[in-house]
């Protein structure tokens, strides 16, 4: 009897060894875990986005008292010997001396031995915002004065322009006006000095999307994944350059109606940043909280990989993420509105576990 029980514990505690030991953290591959700002001019920020310059890494976001305050400007940091400079303002709203509007969702994009480009919004509200550029020719230290887009045009609405092989920079946009949340492309050929347009991908109706992620295949397929008020992650393909693309449908991932963020490797996996959340049913929102991470080797199938955020204080969102020169995975995100997070990851290091029905896995 005594030789029974022993044997039954021993093996419960082998048991529990091995599920210890085969336990994922989903925290594997994370090398920095970091706040941009301790301090700051503006008690809120949001809407951050990131590139890799010659001279390093450069970071903005929007900050002021609240979103869709008059005040919020556009606010720059800068890493520089492993630390990120004081934010600074390069871009505000002001229209006159008595009316200013709000700047919204800035987008950085390094041209290639070219300028930085900043991409941004000014406007009362979202449905009456327009586009603006400023460029930068010494890596973020020094701006251009504003220029507005071409009318009717936005540049990228909150995600970063691909450049594809045949030179054109296509910027996934999209609008949020009577005709409800419609996805578009503007694409330019010289870096801003001409656009034209491609879309609108989806009726705004039957599906009511935003804020799409371009992602690029070897074989030529193009891909969008998109914010939506579906409960779902939504998504459309093209295979033909982007000429005509698929229905817009959802896809195998929730979505909380939240900005996410994705891009391809350079080992041809999709990496993906979004808060895995659905909504409750009937419900077009769900909480900003906890923040994720998933790859996928042909889009449709995904792998769980990091937990960022899973505090339940919600507002872990709009994430941005690239992969730099040196194969090193950067992401930055809002923290609860009051910092700007940036982790660095090394995508070699991070282990999946299979996404099924929707479930993060334990």
């Amino acid at each position: 009897m005594r030789r029974s029980l022993l044997n039954w514990l021993l093996c419960g505690s082998t048991a529990l060894l091995a599920l210890s030991v085969s336990a994922q953290s989903f925290k594997d591959g994370i090398l920095v875990d970091e706040n941009i700002f301790e301090t700051a001019p503006f008690p809120e920020s949001h809407a951050s986005t990131i590139a890799e310059t010659p001279a390093g890494l450069v970071a903005a976001w929007f900050g002021g008292t609240k979103e869709r305050n008059p005040d919020v400007g556009i606010w720059v940091s800068r890493l520089e010997n492993d630390k990120w400079t004081a934010p600074v303002e390069v871009a505000n709203g002001i229209v006159n001396e008595k009316l200013r509007y709000a700047c919204w969702n800035p987008v950085l994009y390094q041209i290639p031995k070219g300028d930085l480009m900043l991409f941004y919004k000014v406007g009362p509200n979202v449905a009456g915002w327009k586009g603006f550029l400023i460029t930068s020719k010494d890596n973020g230290k020094t701006w251009s004065k504003p220029a507005e887009l071409q009318e009717g045009y936005l540049g990228p609405v909150k995600n970063k322009p691909v450049l594809l092989a045949n030179g054109e920079l296509w910027c996934p946009s999209s609008t949020e006006g009577e005709q409800g949340w419609r996805l578009h492309f503007e694409v330019t050929p010289d870096f801003g000095k001409s656009w034209r347009k491609v879309g609108p991908l989806n009726d705004g109706k039957s599906i009511k999307a935003i804020q799409p992620s371009l992602l690029t295949y070897v074989n030529g397929d193009m891909q969008i994944l998109c914010r939506s008020q579906s409960r779902s992650i939504v998504e459309s393909w093209s295979k033909d350059g982007g000429k005509t693309w698929s229905e817009v449908v959802p896809s195998a991932l929730p979505n909380n109606n939240s900005g996410t963020d994705a891009v391809t490797l350079k080992d041809g996996r999709q990496l993906l940043v979004y808060n895995h959340v659905k909504p409750p049913a009937g419900q077009p929102k769900g909480p900003r909280t906890p923040l994720n991470v998933a790859v996928s080797k042909d889009g449709k199938n995904w792998e769980a990989v990091l937990v960022l955020e899973d505090s339940p204080i919600s507002q872990y969102s709009y994430p941005s993420v690239i992969q730099t020169s040196d194969g090193m995975v950067h992401i930055v995100y809002t923290w609860r509105r009051q910092r700007i997070k940036h982790v660095k990851i090394d995508p070699s290091r991070l282990k999946g576990k299979a996404i099924v029905d929707e479930q993060w896995p334990i």
